[in-house]
């Protein structure tokens, strides 16, 4: 069997406009009470005078396939066990093939922190947080032939696609599961909670999103809770 240490991500993107997102390191809030999204809200909008039009984005959430599934005969699984047995429990995020995916990982900084989240698989979630340690650079699967993610229209004077390195922090206190930050997401729709935008929900192919801070302190409030 042919070792495959780099991770692979959840192949499950749709094709995107090509759109940079702005990208801006911001400190977390002093509290991330599950019950404080009006306060949230109110705090955004004084901020912004009112307008939602500029979102900042300081938090990701990564979609890895944790179990087994051949692409082009290679195996694409990558589950979170996978990343902590690498050295230093940390690999490069490979295999993004979409644009809008590869330009969020293009806006990450060094020390901002992900969610891990397990996709395609009979129970999808969050299973664990983990830290960005190195920022864009050329993925190299890109020019690899025998690699299920090589793109012949690549050159290497002018690579199409970016990859970052990533390592593992923690696990979450316990797995949240989509079912779960789906129901919140609905009713935050109604009555104007964090989630209600999530682009867990409204760009739910994408493998690689970003997170407001306000999302991902209220996802992360989640793991105190107990499961529902």
């Amino acid at each position: 069997d042919k070792k495959e240490p780099d991770a692979k991500i959840a192949k499950t993107e749709e094709e995107t406009s090509d759109k940079e997102d702005e990208e801006k390191s911001a400190k977390p809030p002093a509290g991330s009470s599950k019950s404080g999204w009006k306060n949230w809200k109110k705090t955004k909008e004084s901020e912004s005078g009112g307008e939602e039009s500029k979102i900042t984005y300081c938090h990701w959430l990564l979609k890895s396939e944790p179990e087994s599934r051949l692409e082009k005969g290679v195996d694409v699984k990558f589950s979170i066990d996978d990343l902590k047995a690498q050295p230093n429990q940390t690999t490069c995020w490979d295999g993004v093939r979409n644009y809008q995916a590869r330009n969020f990982l293009r806006a990450m900084k060094i020390g901002q922190q992900a969610f891990f989240y397990h996709s395609n698989c009979k129970e999808p979630g969050i299973v664990a947080i983990v830290k960005i340690v190195k920022e864009a650079y050329p993925d190299h699967t890109q020019f690899d032939q025998k690699d299920p993610h090589y793109d012949s229209t690549s050159r290497k004077e002018n690579p199409k696609w970016s990859m970052v390195d990533v390592q593992f922090v923690r696990m979450t206190k316990r797995f949240i599961p989509l079912s779960e930050i789906k129901a919140h997401h609905l009713a935050h729709k109604a009555d104007g909670g964090p989630l209600k935008d999530m682009m867990l929900f409204t760009r739910q192919r994408l493998s690689i999103q970003p997170l407001t801070q306000e999302e991902f302190d209220f996802v992360l409030s989640l793991e105190e809770e107990k499961p529902h």
